[in-house]
């Protein structure tokens, strides 16, 4: 097979001022993906008690940013096609911090936009960053896809750690611990603004006229990228709401099963950055799939067996299992393409259909509980949706590409 990057000899990575200024604004934008999201779950009963709302609506807060990935994602390479792919997501980042200040303002009606603005804006984000990483970088895909995995994770990671002390031991409240984190994309824009000037409108992810079109939908291999995105996303979304109800009603203290998440969040970051390398350096993943998987069956098998000793242990192989997993899945857009549009359409492809997937992984995890009484059931669903991993990513992970080369040329 011939070497997809050939066309791309001056997109080396260069070690100048520029170079390095732009591995910086990638950083910072990653670091705005998901901390504005995963402040919310440790928040939740302060707001639900402080707004007197249900718990069909409180719960619904970490529902509605999955429905606008799912949305508003196919739209973004057209747009970045339109304005420049820099523009686009500059325009995020403005739209990102408008709607973490207006959710903080407290009222439902303006959590519920806040919320809605949020998950818009970090579509972009989720959808653009890959794309922008093959066109600037595309001899370092593994490199860069692992820094700003770990960036967007580490926020992620630390946000869920600060997010309750901030509401009660400062005078922010949760209101404020919820706005304080707008710090970051506004700091993210600032060190943006230098990229504007280096592109004119449409050039960044410009594709002609016969690549339009890219019918994605009709490969086997664009879906099967497609479903393993939706279903490590809805893995990491479901443990993160449920988990630790799962751990309390085993025996386990509040404040113990809390620690375990954050536990399974920081065992992510270390294999977030070292899979992406290692996937570049191969021409074949399902190995790397292999890992996964097991990771996931280990860690979720041992929750189901039961039994508190080994709990650090299962949260450390989940953690691991989900950071290899989100990774490889955001390399499967670059590596099973050959050009930057390419790989923005697959992007925007695998995360509108796969985050609506994973928007049905906390509902119906709970509603299993409510129609059983237990968690046997859902865990068994975990148990399952792993194997499909394995299944779909056995199939991603093969050395091809997802539309043959005259498509493309």
């Amino acid at each position: 097979m011939s070497n997809p990057y050939s066309n791309y000899p001056s997109r080396k990575l260069k070690f100048s001022w520029e170079s390095w200024l732009l591995i910086i604004g990638i950083v910072f934008i990653a670091s705005t993906l998901r901390s504005p999201l995963t402040t919310v779950g440790p928040l939740i009963s302060f707001i639900r008690d402080s707004l007197a709302i249900p718990n069909v609506l409180a719960g619904f807060l970490t529902t509605i940013p999955l429905l606008a990935f799912a949305l508003i994602s196919p739209f973004a390479p057209k747009l970045a096609r339109r304005y420049g792919l820099e523009m686009t997501l500059f325009v995020s980042l403005l739209l990102l911090t408008g709607g973490i200040i207006i959710r903080s303002f407290g009222s439902i009606p303006n959590l519920l936009i806040g919320t809605f603005l949020l998950g818009i804006a970090i579509a972009f984000g989720n959808v653009l960053l890959p794309s922008l990483i093959k066109l600037h970088f595309p001899l370092h895909l593994g490199l860069l896809t692992g820094i700003y995995s770990v960036a967007m994770n580490l926020s992620a990671a630390i946000a869920v750690g600060l997010s309750v002390p901030l509401a009660t031991d400062t005078p922010l409240g949760w209101k404020g611990a919820l706005g304080i984190w707008g710090i970051l994309p506004f700091i993210a824009l600032l060190i943006w603004l230098p990229q504007l000037k280096k592109k004119k409108k449409g050039d960044s992810i410009a594709a002609p006229d016969r690549q339009r079109s890219l019918p994605l939908w009709k490969s086997p291999l664009a879906w099967s990228v497609t479903i393993f995105m939706g279903l490590q996303s809805l893995l990491f979304y479901t443990t993160a709401a449920w988990m630790p109800e799962v751990l309390k009603a085993q025996g386990i203290g509040a404040d113990y099963a809390g620690w375990m998440i954050s536990l399974q969040q920081f065992a992510q970051l270390p294999i977030m950055f070292l899979i992406p390398i290692l996937a570049g350096k191969v021409k074949d993943q399902r190995l790397i799939v292999a890992g996964v998987a097991a990771c996931y069956l280990l860690g979720y098998g041992g929750v189901f067996m039961g039994g508190n000793a080994l709990v650090p242990l299962w949260m450390i192989f989940i953690g691991i299992g989900a950071g290899a997993a989100f990774s490889l899945a955001m390399m499967f857009f670059t590596l099973r393409t050959r050009t930057s549009h390419e790989a923005a359409e697959l992007s925007a492809m695998a995360q509108s259909f796969g985050y609506l997937l994973a928007a049905t992984g906390p509902v119906l995890f709970g509603s299993l509980h409510d129609l059983t009484g237990g968690w046997i059931v859902p865990l068994l669903i975990l148990l399952i949706v792993s194997l499909c991993v394995l299944l779909f990513g056995l199939k991603s992970g093969k050395n091809a590409f997802v539309l043959p080369k005259q498509k493309i040329d």
